[in-house]
């Protein structure tokens, strides 16, 4: 990819409310698929977003407001497929399977990302609030740079505030994250504060300003439970 293509590539992800996060070039351990041609993909992209930049575009596309399910996922599916398209990429999302691909391995390949104490990603950038979205595959082998391209943040986390603050302690070091229990609360309590945001990515000091307001927490939380 040119300098003019990847230009043009990276506006068209950030209208559209994504971002890239970043690329590696696949090896047979990185259980990554062929092409539809059968070769094997030179270059793997993650692309992915956060709060504040997919929010917006979301809410502007028609997927928003149909009433069908699932509908960021589709809005995903659809812009992306068609700009993967564009580019001459093949791409694959997180939400297609089983069996699904492993996508959090990925991202860890990509560098910026370490995993936290309930389970997600967390970013030396964006902090928890970083959706992995989707995965373009390229029969090039493309040299693209990400700033930031470091160890995630959790590694070097020593106060860990995250664990302490979930209301009902549904994450521990030793276990991880207990999704039913926190599931149990969030259905027994409407009014609880967990509904704009999982409290334990709150409390992470990194990556804050790309959190998502209370409406957007509010949407991904009915997501997560189901309702969405």
């Amino acid at each position: 990819m040119n300098t003019p293509a990847a230009t043009r590539f990276s506006e068209k992800l950030v209208a559209a409310g994504f971002l890239l996060f970043g690329s590696f070039k696949p090896e047979d351990k990185d259980q990554v698929p062929k092409t539809g041609t059968g070769s094997a993909p030179k270059t793997l992209l993650i692309i992915g977003s956060t709060g504040p930049s997919l929010w917006p575009a979301f809410k502007a596309a028609p997927e928003a407001e149909d009433g069908k399910s699932d509908p960021m996922d589709r809005y995903t599916r659809r812009v992306l497929s068609n700009l993967a398209a564009d580019f001459g990429f093949e791409p694959l999302f997180p939400f297609d399977g089983p069996p699904y691909h492993p996508f959090q391995k990925w991202a860890l390949k990509c560098g910026g990302f370490s995993q936290s104490p309930f389970g997600l990603l967390t970013h030396t950038t964006y902090g928890p609030w970083a959706g992995l979205r989707a995965a373009f595959l390229s029969a090039d082998e493309l040299d693209i740079s990400i700033p930031g391209d470091t160890p995630g943040p959790c590694i070097s986390c020593q106060e860990k505030p995250c664990l302490t603050a979930c209301p009902v302690n549904a994450i521990q070091l030793d276990t991880g994250y207990d999704v039913p229990r926190c599931l149990q609360y969030l259905g027994g309590t409407p009014d609880a504060g967990c509904w704009t945001g999982c409290h334990a990515r709150k409390a992470c000091p990194v990556g804050q300003d790309h959190a998502p307001d209370a409406t957007n927490g509010r949407f991904h939380m009915k997501s997560f439970v189901g309702l969405a």
